[in-house]
């Protein structure tokens, strides 16, 4: 099933942090956090300003960002788990 987000959502796909410390311990997945990190799987086409014109998106397919820990709402699809959020949920792309 092909997912397209409508407006300025983004559709986002968590990346997995770490399953240990710097100092070598092993975290548990009952301690971990879900990652604030992801990869831009897709984008909507933008929002409208009040004279009807599109805004230009800032992040793109492919784009690693940093996102708030809340932000978003999981959704699956073709099996797997991915958020969809407003672009301004994003705080910043990472290079």
């Amino acid at each position: 099933m092909a997912f397209t987000p409508l407006h300025d959502r983004v559709l986002v796909r968590r990346l997995e942090s770490d399953e240990k410390t710097a100092g070598g311990l092993i975290i548990p997945d009952s301690a971990k956090e879900k990652p604030a990190e992801g990869q831009v799987v897709a984008v909507g086409a933008g929002a409208k300003d009040d004279a009807g014109n599109r805004i230009a998106m800032d992040v793109k397919e492919g784009d690693k960002v940093l996102f708030g820990k809340w932000s978003g709402t999981e959704i699956t699809v073709d099996g797997e788990e991915l958020l969809i959020m407003k672009e301004s949920d994003i705080m910043g792309t990472i290079a």
